[in-house]
C-alpha cells in the first residue's frame, strides 16, 4: 500500500459525463496491475469525507491512467481537475486479474458494462502482450455510454459493442451479445467488470459452460485497504459463505467463488 500525493495530472479527456485523466507518478506506476485501483481524495476539505476508488485504466513507466463516470459529488469534483494540479492517491490497492497460463495460444474474451470497463483495457494490452488472443465485449444503456471504442479500436483490440437502445452495434444487453458469440466458439476464460447484474449473467454462463471466470466487483469503499468492512460480499466457503473484503480480498474474484443474492 503507498500513499503517493503528488500524482500530477498531465492528461485529461471527456466525454459528457465520462472523463479519463493521465497523472504522472512513478511510484503509482511502479504497483501498478490489471484489476488493481486507487484512493482517489477529491477535496481538500471534508465534503465529501471519503475517497473514492477508481480502477487502473492502464499504466506506463511513470503514468498511470483514470477512466471514470460522474455519479456524484465526489467524482463531479474530480471531473473538474485541470491538468497540472496533483491528486492524493491511496494504492495501488487490492488484488487484480490473474493472468498466468494466459499466453501464446490463448484466448480471454473480456465483458465490461458502462464504467466497468475501466480496467478491462489494461488487462486487454497485458494480455496481448504476453501472446494471448483477446475479444472485448463493451456495453452501455447507448451509443454515449460506450466512449472508449475508438480507443480500443486504435490499440487494434478486437471489439464488439453493445447498447441497450440499439443505437450503436448490437441491440441488447452485452450479455446478450456474448451469450450468442459463446454459440460460435468458446475462449480459455472470461473476464469481467460491470454492474451486478451483467456480472452475474456472466459468471453463471461461464459456470454452465465449465469455463473459468474472473468477475472484477464493485463497491462503496469507505478505507480501501481492510480496516472498516464497508465493501462486504459473500464467497463460497464449506459451510455455505462467508464475508469477504471487496477491497482487500478482492476486487477480483473467480465466478465459482462468488455467492449471489437471489432478487
Amino acid at each position: 500500500m503507498r500513499r503517493e500525493p503528488a500524482a500530477r495530472i498531465i492528461g485529461k479527456r471527456s466525454w459528457g459525463d465520462f472523463h479519463l485523466l493521465r497523472l504522472e507518478s512513478p511510484d503509482l506506476a511502479a504497483g501498478a496491475s490489471p484489476g488493481r485501483f486507487l484512493m482517489i481524495r477529491t477535496s481538500d476539505g471534508f465534503d465529501p469525507l471519503l475517497r473514492r476508488p477508481l480502477s487502473l485504466h492502464d499504466a506506463g513507466d511513470v503514468w498511470i491512467e483514470l477512466f471514470f463516470r460522474v455519479a456524484g459529488r465526489g467524482t463531479a469534483l474530480l471531473a473538474e481537475k485541470k491538468e497540472g494540479e496533483t491528486l492524493d492517491c491511496l494504492g495501488p490497492l487490492g488484488r487484480g486479474f490473474r493472468m498466468d497460463g494466459f499466453g501464446a495460444g490463448r484466448t480471454a474474451w473480456l465483458i465490461g458494462g458502462g464504467r466497468g470497463v475501466a480496467p478491462l483495457y489494461y488487462l486487454a494490452r497485458t494480455l496481448i502482450s504476453r501472446g494471448a488472443g483477446v475479444r472485448v465485449f463493451y456495453g452501455g444503456k447507448t451509443s454515449a455510454e460506450i466512449p472508449l471504442r475508438e480507443k480500443f479500436e486504435s490499440a487494434g483490440i478486437p471489439l464488439d459493442c453493445a447498447t441497450d437502445d440499439g443505437s450503436f452495434g448490437f441491440a441488447g444487453f452485452v450479455t446478450a451479445l456474448l451469450e450468442r458469440a459463446l454459440e460460435g466458439g468458446r475462449p480459455d476464460g472470461l473476464f469481467a467488470c460491470g454492474p451486478d447484474a451483467m456480472m452475474k449473467r456472466t459468471g453463471r454462463m461461464a459456470l454452465g459452460l465449465g469455463l473459468p471466470a474472473q468477475l472484477s466487483l464493485e463497491a462503496v469503499m469507505g478505507c480501501g485497504f481492510g480496516a472498516c468492512w464497508g465493501c462486504v460480499h459473500r464467497i463460497k466457503k464449506d459451510d455455505g459463505g462467508q464475508w469477504r473484503k471487496i477491497c482487500e480480498d478482492g476486487p477480483v474474484f473467480g465466478a465459482d467463488e462468488i455467492l449471489w443474492e437471489e432478487a
